[in-house]
């Protein structure tokens, strides 16, 4: 038994299909189909049942796989002491970060990550929080950015920035005859919101006190930011976006952006990890990345905000 065959078995519980777990592996699908095999010979059980589509493990093959990921887990631990010893800023680090921060940040992040962390690969997801806590919890990720306070006890957090939430309003609607936003005019049957459990839309729905079941007559379930901007730009309610993704438009759309009145709702935008991880020297080093890619007036909280 050794560590490969135990990435190959957890990489095959995750994808459920032995050419996309060769792929994620980088390896053929006969050689992990191989050491798959090896290994359950050594133990002389079936880890898989190859007969259910997709593949599945057996019942004794969760508790291998579980265990399979402790052992990857604290193989991790020692590579990364033995890097941080090293005063090292290689190797690979997994981050999960919102779908309302992520593609506003990450092309701002790029340029700092080449510039000074050129040695480092950085795997980044997109999630929800309850998906990056989850995976950062049972060591699929090294570290998550968030909006929310973690709920686990086991997690650190640093702060990175302060983002303020901004209208986008159609030229239809009253709203768009007023330089700034009141919550208390912020109606439910105009405004586009995202799905249940992104904490931008659960945030925004405490601070204006809204009451999301609205009856009205077109509803458009699980759309995306991008998604409801266009249908304000055609002339169709409301939406609000993080103040990374306003910085960004155009001229012509930011005539549509509206700030809130005061107080203006902001957000915490936090660097969450285990409060065991090792790489002491390598977050500090992505902390000053992920600061120098956003405007310094976002670092700290400015009169009139109120924090959500």
């Amino acid at each position: 038994m050794n560590l490969q065959q135990l990435e190959y078995i957890v990489s095959l519980a995750e994808h459920q299909h032995f050419g996309r777990a060769a792929e994620a592996c980088g390896v053929t699908q006969p050689t992990l189909s191989a050491m798959i095999q090896k290994l359950e010979d050594e133990l002389g059980v079936k880890i898989f049942d190859r007969s259910h589509q997709p593949i599945a493990p057996t019942e004794i093959g969760y508790h291998i796989i579980f265990q399979a990921k402790e052992t990857i887990r604290t193989a991790d631990q020692i590579k990364a002491v033995i890097e941080e010893a090293k005063d090292s800023l290689k190797g690979t680090i997994k981050i999960g970060i919102l779908p309302t921060i992520a593609p506003y940040l990450v092309p701002k992040l790029l340029p700092q990550i080449k510039k000074y962390l050129p040695d480092l690969i950085v795997n980044v997801s997109e999630l929800q929080t309850s998906k990056c806590e989850e995976m950062l919890a049972e060591g699929e990720l090294d570290m998550c950015i968030l909006a929310t306070d973690p709920v686990n006890g086991e997690f650190s957090e640093e702060t990175l920035y302060y983002e303020e939430f901004v209208g986008y309003v159609s030229t239809n609607e009253e709203l768009f005859k007023q330089e700034t936003i009141r919550s208390s005019e912020v109606k439910a049957e105009s405004l586009w919101l995202l799905a249940e459990g992104h904490c931008f839309r659960d945030q925004l729905v405490k601070f204006c006190q809204l009451r999301t079941n609205s009856k009205r007559k077109f509803n458009y379930r699980e759309g995306s930011l991008q998604g409801f901007m266009k249908l304000v730009e055609s002339g169709n309610g409301i939406t609000f976006l993080p103040e990374l993704c306003s910085r960004e438009l155009k001229d012509e759309r930011k005539k549509l952006l509206r700030p809130f009145s005061i107080p203006r709702p902001t957000r915490v935008v936090r660097l969450v990890h285990h409060k065991n991880y090792v790489r002491l020297g390598l977050l500090k080093a992505l902390t000053t990345a992920l600061k120098k890619a956003v405007p310094e007036s976002m670092l700290t909280t400015h009169a009139g905000q109120s924090i959500v």
